[in-house]
């Protein structure tokens, strides 16, 4: 089982662990713009960013999905996607106030299918239920091509390494 650590207590997370070179599950979550299905995963004809955190209602999360809706302009043929526990109507109101406009917010509240299939849903500890801080890039024809699970849910993730893989 995989872990990751939260203020330095290591958690357990629950699923399918997913790899570099593995086949990107495809799943179905809910874009918080007018609750419409989005798949994320598989082979979508474009890379995909895939950038997970466990609630935008925090801080760190906050700040990272303001980083990359910053960042997401500068990607070509990118589709950017962050996903997390949050209802879809918190997490509209967070873009609306922050002004998220070039990148997709989702959520993975119905049946945590993204979570599990990832492998990144926190199994125990405070946090029990909601996803970890992890970032995957996925190629055109759906295979991972970078994957990083925050060794710190707490911190930041590597968005120069998670940036770059999706430049190339």
């Amino acid at each position: 089982m995989a872990t990751t650590k939260l203020k330095g207590n290591e958690v357990n997370l629950a699923g399918n662990e997913v790899n570099v070179g593995d086949k990107a599950p495809e799943v179905t979550v809910v874009n918080s713009d007018g609750l419409a299905d989005k798949v994320v995963g598989g082979a979508q004809g474009k890379k995909q960013l895939i950038v997970v955190v466990p609630s935008l209602d925090t801080p760190v999360c906050a700040t990272e999905t303001r980083q990359f809706n910053a960042k997401a302009a500068e990607l070509d043929n990118v589709d950017v996607t962050v996903v997390s526990m949050d209802l879809p109507f918190a997490a509209g109101r967070f873009c609306s106030t922050e002004g998220i406009e070039n990148l997709t917010v989702a959520s993975d509240f119905r049946n945590k299918d993204f979570a599990n299939a990832y492998g990144v849903l926190i199994a125990d500890g405070p946090l029990a239920g909601v996803t970890c801080r992890a970032i995957f890039v996925v190629d055109e024809n759906g295979i991972v091509t970078y994957k990083e699970i925050v060794p710190e849910i707490t911190e930041e993730p590597n968005y120069d390494a998670a940036l770059e893989a999706a430049k190339k």
